[in-house]
C-alpha cells in the first residue's frame, strides 16, 4: 500500500508541474504571438485573442491581486489539506485528478498575478461572446464540473475525510 501511494504522489505531482508548464508555455505563445493581433481559427466563431486581465473570472474585481494571492494559498491549502486526508486507495485516483486540475489552474494564474499584476488570456469564442480565457480558467472549470459529477454521482454514499 505504501509504494502505491508514494507512485500515486509522485504522478500527481508531475501532473500538476507538467500542467502549470503548459499553461505558462501557452500565455508566453499568446504574448509573442497575439500581441501584435487576433488569429482567427473558426471565422466569427473562435479565435485567439491577446489580453491581459487584472481581475477575477469575467473581469470582475479588478486589480484586487492581494485578495486573489489570499484566496489561491486559502484554495491551495485546503487543496493539500483534501489530498492528503483521502486514502490512498486506487478509487480515490478520479478525486486526486480532479484536486491536480484545481490546483494546476490556480496556481497558473497565481504565477500571473504575482509576476506581472494580471493574467494573460487568449481563448475567445466569438460566437457567444463568452469572456477571453487561458488554460489555467479550463484547467479549474474542468475540476470543478468533474468535482461536482464525482461528489453527485461517484462517491455520493461516502464521508471523503
Amino acid at each position: 500500500m505504501k509504494q502505491n501511494s508514494i507512485r500515486t504522489s509522485i504522478f500527481c505531482c508531475f501532473l500538476f508541474f507538467l500542467l502549470v508548464m503548459v499553461d505558462q508555455f501557452t500565455k508566453k505563445l499568446a504574448v509573442v504571438y497575439l500581441m501584435d493581433g487576433n488569429i482567427e481559427i473558426i471565422p466569427q466563431i473562435f479565435s485567439l485573442h491577446y489580453l491581459e486581465n487584472s481581475g477575477a473570472a469575467w473581469g470582475l474585481m479588478q486589480n484586487a491581486i492581494v485578495l486573489f494571492v489570499i484566496i489561491t494559498l486559502v484554495v491551495m491549502s485546503a487543496i493539500v489539506f483534501f489530498f492528503i486526508k483521502l486514502p490512498f486507495e486506487r478509487r480515490y485516483n478520479y478525486l486526486r485528478l480532479i484536486l491536480v486540475l484545481l490546483a494546476s489552474g490556480a496556481v497558473g494564474n497565481f504565477v500571473d498575478r504575482v509576476k506581472q499584476g494580471y493574467v494573460i488570456d487568449f481563448f475567445y469564442i466569438e460566437a457567444i461572446d463568452f469572456p477571453v480565457f487561458n488554460m489555467a480558467d479550463i484547467f479549474v472549470c474542468l475540476g470543478a464540473i468533474l468535482l461536482i459529477h464525482a461528489l453527485v454521482f461517484v462517491y455520493k454514499e461516502e464521508k471523503l475525510i
